[in-house]
């Protein structure tokens, strides 16, 4: 275990920038209340919404009287009602030594998806967890979540300290063993800090009651965590997938997006994927004017010296950049669809600005959620994450994950119902895979699209329909040796049978609708007549 993941953890450098941070775990550890009396004790909470606060403290709080801190943050009706988070809910605040976006996340498993999308963007996590309760399986859950999504700093918030008496060797127990369960997720570091949100104490101030803890309270150790480079920004080529083609007149032709990463400057050379062409850079547009360069985050027009045809989804990179487009990737998936995951399943992919459709080919394994090992699996359940190699239909411009989150992160969504059902970071991009690979993996498609996948209805169906049409054939077969005494002719007759009878059942029905589109033209034709 490395320094930084011990209990007594160096106090961070004071960093002015802008910190990202979601705080999840299990239902009712009071995430919204910690983020309610966060805001609370910043001086982040206008004199009217307080007076709102107290009104609906007494009708939607939990707590009689006095103020629920949770309603600050929990703002859908259902969320009230029911005294869960449901949806992520976004909060901005700042002290004079930083600024921040907070993210209260749900903790109940049914929005784990919910809870994913929100940590996607976040510099740190704060984890809490019920100090009567201990780790909880949703606890590692969200742990895990987050290490796949590159966030590298946690906070171990051990909440209701007051339900336990603040007794000390309850939070030394949670905090070691939270330490040996996440030893194997790469933390930069954990910072574990013994709370009572609902009454303040080691939020914002150290408390009185836990004089055994002489550590930074919550607030000062946000304000002071040093960040490494986010997922991205570490040595990462200039990238710049294209959101819109901007052609307002003949004159212009700009391609507009948001850098993902590197830096660009004007007469720079690039190439463009997966076309592969290659131009430079004419101009950097914005809307307060042309710039020398742009970085990573900022959205910009570019035009280029060379007409070229470029689309959205078509990424420009820098000319010495080794990004290749590719056709099969290796990602570690959270699948979010109420119908478990199959290989072979066909779903559309949407990759930044690009979309494509493609399907699972191999699902390598899923994740023991409480070791965080693999184990062996054939399918994914609801928020269950596995390691699946995916095919696409045609080229999209790929990186790893821990690279590029942009070109690292992938959606898969249902064709039926326009849903998602999951999320992906990119681990491997098979960079040199043949023609003929590309070739067998969209036709391996074509057949899942045509007799279903493995387990649907559709494929059922189907197998019920050729057992029918091979017993029919084999039937038929042996009344044409029983007749003619040729084996030969048997088989050939019971195979054509076989084969030509979907053809034909086809022929007939495309016929019979020939005939009644003709008929129905005619009734028509006659009535206006």
């Amino acid at each position: 275990m490395s320094a930084a993941l011990q209990l007594h953890d160096p106090v961070p450098e004071t960093s002015g920038s802008l910190l990202r941070l979601i705080a999840c775990g299990s239902v009712d550890d009071g995430k919204s209340t910690l983020l309610g009396r966060l805001l609370f004790d910043s001086d982040a909470v206008p004199d009217d919404q307080l007076s709102a606060l107290d009104r609906d403290s007494k009708r939607f709080g939990t707590h009689g009287e006095e103020r629920d801190f949770a309603l600050l943050v929990d703002g859908l009706s259902a969320e009230r009602e029911q005294g869960i988070t449901i949806d992520v809910a976004w909060r901005y605040f700042s002290t004079p030594h930083r600024s921040f976006i907070l993210a209260d996340a749900p903790g109940h498993e049914q929005y784990t998806r919910n809870m994913a999308t929100g940590a996607s963007n976040v510099d740190v996590a704060i984890i809490l967890v019920d100090s009567r309760k201990g780790l909880l399986p949703q606890t590692l859950r969200h742990s895990y979540i987050v290490s796949m999504l590159g966030v590298k700093h946690v906070v171990l918030a051990v909440n209701k300290m007051d339900l336990v008496d603040f007794d000390a060797h309850v939070f030394h127990r949670i905090n070691a063993d939270y330490r040996a369960a996440v030893r194997s997720l790469g933390f930069t570091s954990v910072a574990a800090i013994p709370i009572c949100a609902r009454e303040g104490d080691n939020v914002a101030v150290r408390s009185d009651r836990m004089p055994w803890y002489d550590r930074p309270p919550l607030l000062e150790y946000l304000e002071t965590v040093s960040l490494t480079p986010a997922v991205g920004q570490v040595e990462a080529g200039f990238r710049f997938p294209v959101q819109y083609v901007n052609r307002p007149n003949l004159d212009f032709r700009g391609y507009a997006g948001t850098v993902a990463g590197g830096v660009i400057h004007a007469r720079q050379p690039v190439i463009t994927l997966p076309g592969g062409q290659r131009s430079r850079i004419e101009r950097i547009v914005t809307a307060e004017g042309d710039l020398s360069s742009a970085v990573a985050g900022q959205a910009v027009t570019l035009t280029l010296n060379d007409e070229i045809d470029i689309s959205r989804g078509d990424v420009i990179v820098a000319a010495d950049d080794p990004l290749t487009a590719t056709t099969l990737v290796t990602a570690r998936l959270l699948w979010m669809g109420e119908t478990p995951l199959a290989p072979g399943q066909s779903f559309r992919i949407r990759l930044g600005a690009a979309a494509a459709n493609g399907h699972v080919t191999r699902l390598h394994h899923a994740i023991d959620i409480e070791r965080f090992e693999p184990r062996p699996a054939t399918t994914l359940v609801m928020n269950e994450i596995g390691l699946a190699d995916l095919a696409f239909d045609r080229p999209l411009v790929t990186d790893q994950y821990a690279t590029d989150r942009v070109l690292g992160s992938l959606i898969l969504v249902d064709r039926m119902t326009n849903r998602t059902v999951a999320l992906g970071v990119i681990e491997d991009s098979q960079t040199e895979a043949s023609g003929e690979q590309a070739l067998l993996s969209v036709r391996s498609n074509r057949v899942h699209r045509l007799i279903g996948n493995a387990g649907s209805t559709k494929r059922a169906v189907f197998m019920q329909r050729m057992t029918g049409r091979t017993l029919r054939g084999l039937v038929l077969c042996a009344i044409v040796v029983a007749v003619s005494d040729n084996w030969v002719l048997g088989g050939v007759v019971g195979l054509a049978d076989i084969v030509l009878s979907p053809l034909l059942n086809r022929a007939v029905a495309a016929a019979w609708r020939h005939w009644r589109h003709v008929r129905s033209h005619t009734e028509i034709l006659g009535t206006g007549s």
